[in-house]
């Protein structure tokens, strides 16, 4: 699944085959064997170099693979069998195919959003039921809503774009997951994430653009596994008044 994530992140950008292609090496266009494509295995046996033309291949779907897998086994450790793990589920693959897309690209595309949105809509209301469901939808509107006021006034302030459309549109999946103080809190968290990043990059190399959805869904995949909800918001904010 991490490797099939890592494929999406890379092609859907560029509107590129996901399903109905093959694999290939990116330096010689050799097409790629199931030998070839172990998760995690074949880079490792091969040394990180193509069997074909012996050059150095990325190492970024093994990472992917890694962390797929460890995020897979944490979901199921938590939620067990349960309408919980599919959504847990859900959120990792979002994280894992974000992550590649946003991180090489700066993009996270509609067509993820709009999948996503459709997927968790539906688990939620098998989880929770339709009233619940109806309160998570106007939980999305709110927090789509925050994100957007917040953007337009980042864009005053810098005289730039602060954040991309991508980032504004992954709140209508944060309010389906989410209840909306503990999505508001998931955009600070995300924040944190992302400041030692961003001042790494800034002073190595002053890099001004750092995508942020890899740490919006970092925050959310973070909150929901330690089911954190809008009560133990409200008593931590209690505790320190």
């Amino acid at each position: 699944m991490g490797s099939f994530f890592t494929v999406v992140g890379l092609r859907l950008p560029n509107n590129e085959p996901i399903i109905f292609s093959r694999s290939i090496c990116d330096k010689c266009k050799h097409k790629l064997t199931m030998l070839d494509m172990i998760p995690i295995f074949s880079y490792l046996f091969l040394n990180g170099k193509c069997r074909y033309c012996k050059k150095q291949i990325s190492s970024l779907s093994s990472y992917m693979e890694l962390y797929t897998g460890l995020l897979f086994a944490t979901s199921y450790s938590i939620f067990g069998f349960s309408y919980k793990l599919l959504i847990a589920l859900g959120i990792v693959s979002l994280l894992i195919i974000v992550s590649v897309s946003d991180i090489n690209y700066l993009i996270i595309p509609d067509e993820i959003i709009i999948f996503f949105s459709i997927y968790f809509v539906i688990f939620t209301y098998l989880d929770l039921g339709l009233k619940l469901t109806i309160y998570h939808i106007c939980s999305s509107i709110i927090l789509f809503t925050l994100m957007y006021i917040i953007m337009l006034i980042g864009n005053k302030s810098f005289k730039k774009e602060s954040l991309g459309g991508g980032d504004i549109k992954l709140m209508i999946i944060f309010g389906l997951i989410l209840e909306p103080l503990t999505g508001i809190f998931s955009i600070f968290i995300a924040s944190l994430f992302a400041l030692p990043i961003s001042l790494f990059l800034l002073h190595k190399n002053k890099e001004h653009v750092v995508p942020f959805g890899p740490f919006l869904l970092l925050a959310l995949t973070f909150l929901y596994f330690l089911q954190v909800n809008d009560q133990i918001i409200l008593k931590l904010l209690n505790f320190y008044n």
